[in-house]
């Protein structure tokens, strides 16, 4: 099987991620210049975008993983969220940067965000790769935002369907009979 069969067009090639990760980056290290930045990735949608974030961030910075559900093998979310995953250090007075690959209906962070508030950070911030705001269902803004994608399948570069397509190098949109079925 070739994964790149199931795609029906690539929205974000290589080079390009690599451009947006670059800017964000710049803007990241700009931001949090003589802070205390911990960045937070949500397994397992972020981890290509966070190792090459985090190269890309030239200010000291912690890093640790966060797993939590809300989507079992759908494509849908199922809105509850469960914490799979939880960190391993205290957050207090730290500056938080949740990193996530996608920001979709919005539902996961919005929960992410409450708990991780609770737990005395000195700021919390989030970070997007992707976002697709048509798919919004609560009252949540990225303070940081690669790029604005449409409301189709996304994968690649992390994201998958069914634990597939996350090795793509680029960002495409799924072919819906790939997961129609």
């Amino acid at each position: 099987m070739n994964m790149r069969d199931d795609i029906a067009e690539i929205l974000y090639t290589e080079e390009q991620l690599a451009e947006i990760v670059s800017r964000m980056g710049r803007q990241i290290s700009e931001d949090y210049e003589g802070k205390n930045l911990f960045m937070i990735s949500v397994l397992k949608g972020s981890l290509i975008f966070m190792a090459d974030l985090m190269r890309a961030v030239t200010v000291p910075c912690s890093i640790d993983f966060l797993s939590v559900s809300s989507y079992g093998k759908g494509t849908v979310s199922s809105g509850a969220v469960r914490i799979l995953k939880d960190l391993d250090d205290s957050l207090e007075g730290k500056d938080l940067l949740v990193v996530e690959d996608i920001l979709d209906s919005g539902v996961t962070l919005s929960f992410l965000l409450k708990n991780l508030s609770a737990r005395n950070p000195r700021s919390i911030r989030l970070c997007t790769l992707l976002d697709k705001p048509e798919r919004r269902k609560v009252d949540i803004r990225p303070d940081y935002v690669g790029a604005e994608v449409p409301d189709e399948f996304i994968v690649g570069y992390g994201l998958d369907y069914a634990e597939k397509y996350r090795n793509l190098p680029y960002i495409g949109v799924l072919k819906p009979e790939v997961y129609a079925g």
